[in-house]
């Protein structure tokens, strides 16, 4: 008996990462592709990530060590500037939101280095270009951890530590943004990793 294929999947699944370790990108775009039953289905189900961060030697080294270059992509990025280069990705294959993005460990470094209202355009930006928003965002031990790593190493503290108005449980504060100003609901809550962080995902209303 022939199998009959599925024919309601969107023909580009859209995912971005705020992370751009190259190892933990091509590892989650091998778990999202799973064997197809058919070739029609393999044909409708597509899958496309891209990758971004700050650091250009971090996202020139993933661009070197690529072995899905026609899945796979690597952007210098800061996405609470710019925008403009995820909606232009999301053009090229026919999106108008990622249906994934996945934001892990970095919340902190944006908010130590750049303050209060950076991570919250950081979280809305995110939620502007996502259908469902996966969010891992660093407890407040981790950045008096970073703090006292940097005073050992006899540098000058993060810029905007000891003005910082968001403290305490910094997952809870971005849940209340993300569902009082960015029109997202939270979904799941998946616990704690192993470093004690919270792992919680959004969708889009």
């Amino acid at each position: 008996m022939k199998k009959l294929c599925p024919a309601n999947y969107a023909k580009v699944r859209a995912a971005c990462q705020g992370n751009a370790r190259q190892e933990l990108s091509v590892a989650f775009y091998k778990h999202l592709v799973q064997e197809p039953e058919c070739q029609e289905e393999s044909e409708e189900r597509k899958v496309h990530l891209l990758g971004f961060d700050l650091d250009e030697i971090l996202i020139q080294r993933a661009q070197q060590n690529n072995p899905l270059p026609g899945s796979i992509s690597f952007i210098t990025l800061d996405v609470t500037k710019d925008t403009d280069r995820l909606q232009h990705y999301l053009d090229q294959h026919g999106c108008s939101h990622f249906h994934l993005c996945l934001c892990l460990a970095v919340t902190m470094w944006v908010h130590l280095n750049h303050g209060d209202a950076s991570l919250m355009q950081l979280l809305s930006r995110l939620a502007s270009v996502s259908q469902h928003l996966l969010l891992e965002a660093q407890p407040w031990k981790c950045y008096r951890s970073a703090a006292r790593r940097l005073r050992k190493l006899g540098r000058s503290d993060f810029d905007h530590f000891k003005t910082l108005k968001i403290r305490g449980d910094v997952a809870e504060q971005a849940r209340e943004h993300l569902e009082g100003h960015c029109g997202m609901e939270l979904i799941r809550s998946f616990g704690s990793t192993t470093w004690d962080r919270k792992l919680l995902l959004f969708k889009r209303r």
